[in-house]
C-alpha cells in the first residue's frame, strides 16, 4: 500500500535554454552567478526556482525548474542580456508540468 502525503501538491515546471555554440564553463561564469543568485532570492521567497547548466558537445544547455510556467520574469531577460552579451544563438523551450515527486511519507516508502 503507498502511504499519500499530507497536504496539498504544487505544480512544478521545468523549461531549458539551449545555447549555440556550446560554451565553456569559464565563459559561463556570469550566467552561473546570476542563477545561484535567483535560486537564493527564490528561496528567501518560499519559491521554488533552480537553474542548472548542463554542458554537452554539440550544445549548452540551462534546465529551470521552477513553481510557475512564467517565462517573462527578470532572471530570464537578465539571461537573455547576458547571452546577447557572450554572442551566443539561444533559444528557449515551452514550459512543461512535471509531477511533484516528493518522497511519500513512511520508513519503506511504500
Amino acid at each position: 500500500m503507498r502511504k499519500t502525503r499530507s497536504g496539498s501538491s504544487k505544480t512544478i515546471w521545468t523549461y531549458a535554454f539551449q545555447i549555440e555554440p556550446p560554451q565553456t564553463e569559464r565563459r559561463l561564469r556570469t550566467i552561473k552567478t546570476l542563477l545561484e543568485h535567483e535560486q537564493a532570492d527564490a528561496q528567501r521567497n518560499a519559491r521554488t526556482w533552480v537553474g542548472r547548466v548542463v554542458l554537452e558537445q554539440q550544445i549548452t544547455h540551462i534546465l529551470v525548474v521552477s513553481d510557475s510556467p512564467e517565462q517573462s520574469r527578470d532572471v530570464n531577460r537578465r539571461l537573455e542580456a547576458e547571452f546577447k552579451t557572450l554572442a551566443v544563438g539561444y533559444s528557449m523551450t515551452a514550459p512543461m508540468a512535471v509531477a511533484d515527486d516528493a518522497a511519500p511519507s513512511g520508513e519503506d516508502g511504500q
